[in-house]
């Protein structure tokens, strides 16, 4: 094994602490003989830990060696995979040294633990290869990559040869990319301790759909004819979603992207004080085969916070051409997103701002940057209520329509109001309730 690992060309980038490189490091004690049995059993010990570690955050089952290959060459970026992400695999010279690295892939996934076991008194190469997970609710690992990984693991367990194992991986990488944009649909942005930024994938997304989210039709409409256009490669505009709260901005941008994922859609979310990553991040995300959402929740900005500089710079593109796989969606309660003061109404304003009207005016411009502006009011007091008995019928609910509109309303009076939110919680009060029911 240590031997057919050092010989991976295109794939033969590995970390040294990487789980496979590791694993050629233990083989490559045991076949030359060189080793201590307790050190060795320990170093296996480990890497085996970290395998199942890999298995528990994303839910793999069966043979977890198997998986962990399978997982490693869907996230192997290298100039090969994203190359296929973008026009699949073409002929060429490199297609034969790739076809190698896949015929030591196709060794490594039939190799024999027997002997190696055997030595050394251990079974858990066994254990690993026929494993039975415990089954875990969605919300705890990403059950998206889980099911791919394992769905392309069998099929190249099936392979005959490194021709069908070749096939197998470039189809995935053409029909679904390469390295963690092509397996998540959803990402949020983590400071480093350098001062930097990574991507995170976030592997719970809620998996609502447009027609979970109640009434609203105008406004999901305009949603979807301008993310259509944008997944299409058609001219799109940057969308800003404003309004009362808790009326299903932010349900409705997951999802879009929940509908849109299997066409490329991806979505990054981004607080405000890491607007000062905006330049970087779509340098590293112009040249992807997707199309990506950068997402703000809760768009506003105070009189003295001064981000809002970052995004319209960004949005505006400067000197660059702005890329046309990226678009900015935002939610706000704030129609003008910055919040102004009564002297930015005031004409005879007494500051020290000699040029006051530009002031404003720079203010308000950031919406104007906005080509898609979508207002989600207020639900009326009867399309609350259609809500709530949409929702309860939903859940199984049984209680008469007339009972439900009284509860629903005596609700929203000790819990903020009228809105989808209200309506939402209400019934999942209700849906605990065994009276419900009857």
């Amino acid at each position: 094994m240590y031997q057919e690992i050092s010989q991976l060309l295109m794939y033969g980038d590995l970390d040294e602490d990487s789980i496979l490189a590791q694993m050629g490091e233990v083989f490559g004690k045991y076949e030359t003989g060189e080793y201590n049995k307790t050190g060795l059993v320990r170093d296996i010990n480990t890497q085996v830990k970290r395998i199942l570690k890999v298995a528990t955050d994303y839910g793999f089952d069966d043979n977890l060696w198997h998986n962990y290959l399978t997982f490693f060459l869907m996230m192997s970026e290298n100039p090969f995979s994203m190359t296929c992400e973008k026009v699949g695999a073409s002929d060429g010279s490199v297609n034969e040294l790739v076809e190698n690295d896949f015929r030591i892939f196709k060794d490594l996934f039939d190799y024999d633990f027997g002997p190696i076991e055997k030595d050394l008194g251990i079974n858990c190469f066994s254990q690993i290869s026929n494993y039975k997970a415990i089954h875990k609710k969605d919300l705890m690992y990403n059950k998206n990559v889980s099911e791919k990984v394992r769905s392309l693991s069998k099929k190249l367990e099936a392979a005959k040869d490194e021709k069908e194992f070749f096939d197998a991986v470039t189809g995935f990488y053409k029909d679904y990319g390469v390295g963690m944009f092509g397996l998540n649909k959803a990402f949020r942005i983590d400071d480093t301790p350098q001062g930097n930024f990574t991507f995170r994938a976030i592997n719970n997304m809620d998996t609502v759909m447009l027609d979970d989210l109640v009434g609203y039709e105008i406004q999901k409409k305009k949603l979807v004819d301008n993310t259509e256009a944008f997944v299409q490669g058609k001219k799109a505009n940057n969308v800003l979603l404003f309004g009362d709260s808790g009326t299903g901005k932010s349900t409705s941008i997951k999802a879009i992207v929940n509908q849109y994922y299997k066409d490329g859609l991806r979505m990054i979310e981004i607080y405000k004080h890491q607007f000062k990553y905006l330049s970087e991040i779509i340098a590293e995300i112009k040249n992807r085969n997707y199309r990506f959402i950068i997402y703000m929740d809760d768009l506003s900005f105070e009189e003295f916070e001064i981000e809002y500089k970052f995004l319209k710079a960004v949005i505006e593109g400067g000197v660059e051409t702005k890329p046309e796989n990226i678009l900015i969606y935002a939610t706000s309660n704030r129609r003008h997103l910055i919040k102004e003061s009564w002297n930015d109404r005031n004409d005879q304003d007494n500051s020290n701002d000699r040029h006051h009207s530009d002031t404003v005016e720079e203010k308000l411009s950031l919406v104007n940057r906005f080509g898609v502006t979508i207002n989600y009011s207020k639900p009326t007091q009867k399309e609350y209520f259609d809500i709530v008995l949409h929702l309860a019928r939903r859940a199984g609910v049984t209680l008469p329509d007339e009972q439900l509109r009284a509860e629903a309303n005596k609700w929203e009076l000790s819990h903020g109001g009228i809105s989808g939110r209200t309506a939402e919680q209400f019934v999942s009060y209700l849906a605990s309730q065994p009276d419900a029911f009857k």
